[in-house]
């Protein structure tokens, strides 16, 4: 079984001038079920797991009744704010659709780097822990000491670091991304998304440009807690779908069978909880 653990769905008339800028051409346009089943029977990939990309509850609902009519879609991770005075009441309301398996917080784009471990989240994250939720974590280098020190107050919390946390593979460095990434892969709660790294590499890339950081997440994460995920629609501004697919085969082509059927579908399973 292949698993896409990593897909957006939107609708631009939805995102009141947000993000994708007309500029990006490839994506500016609403994306649907109907644009993503012809990539998934192409390529031989069974399910999905779509992920939020709007800080709205209103698009986690709209996701979650596209889940409900695509039986493509194995998952759904959303967005509530966690800081909210009744975030806990919000997330025991969410997670009560069956679909929803994880939720969110766009660290990225908020200015504080420390956002995640700040204490007063507690009541958000003890109330994820206590209805089965994942964290996904969509951070940047910068943001993985905060991160560290959220998973190891919440080793109950499974984690998983969407985009391998987006290493400057463009300028071919690796800055504290190695340390800090191992530091997180020695906690048990912790993933890790093999996703999202070709939009963080040159326009021309090729696997060997990848290569190193795949080779380092393999290392520090195991085969058992490294996840594959497309981030299509966004994988079109780097060479699409099946030049990331094609690269990532290449990419894990040394490991054993086992090891391959893990990361690109097993693990998704295991982690958000579905068969």
């Amino acid at each position: 079984m292949r698993i896409d653990a990593h897909q957006h769905f939107w609708q631009l008339a939805a995102r009141a001038g947000g993000w994708p800028p007309p500029s990006l051409a490839a994506i500016y346009r609403d994306f649907a079920p109907a644009d993503m089943a012809p990539l998934l029977a192409e390529h031989g990939v069974q399910g999905t797991v779509l992920v939020q990309s709007l800080p709205s509850e209103d698009d986690t609902h709209w996701l979650l009744a596209l889940a409900e009519r695509a039986d493509f879609i194995r998952a759904v991770v959303g967005w509530t704010d966690l800081l909210a005075p009744d975030a806990p009441a919000a997330i025991a309301r969410l997670a009560s659709n069956t679909k929803l398996k994880g939720l969110r917080p766009m660290l990225q784009d908020i200015s504080d780097d420390q956002w995640i471990a700040n204490p007063a989240l507690a009541p958000a994250l003890n109330a994820m822990v206590e209805h089965s939720l994942r964290l996904d974590a969509l951070v940047l280098p910068r943001h993985l000491p905060a991160l560290l020190q959220c998973a190891r107050a919440y080793p109950r919390l499974a984690i998983v670091i969407d985009h391998a946390a987006k290493p400057p593979i463009a300028d071919a460095r690796f800055g504290r991304w190695r340390e800090d990434m191992a530091q997180l892969a020695a906690l048990p709660n912790v993933h890790c998304k093999l996703s999202g790294l070709v939009t963080e590499a040159k326009p021309d890339w090729n696997t060997g440009d990848l290569q190193p950081y795949v080779a380092h997440v393999l290392q520090v994460f195991g085969a058992q807690r490294v996840i594959w995920g497309s981030d299509w629609p966004v994988v079109d501004l780097a060479g699409g779908y099946g030049a990331w697919l094609a690269a990532s085969e290449t990419l894990l082509a040394h490991l054993g069978q086992q090891d391959r059927n893990d990361i690109f579908g097993l693990n998704a399973c295991r982690f958000y909880g579905f068969d």
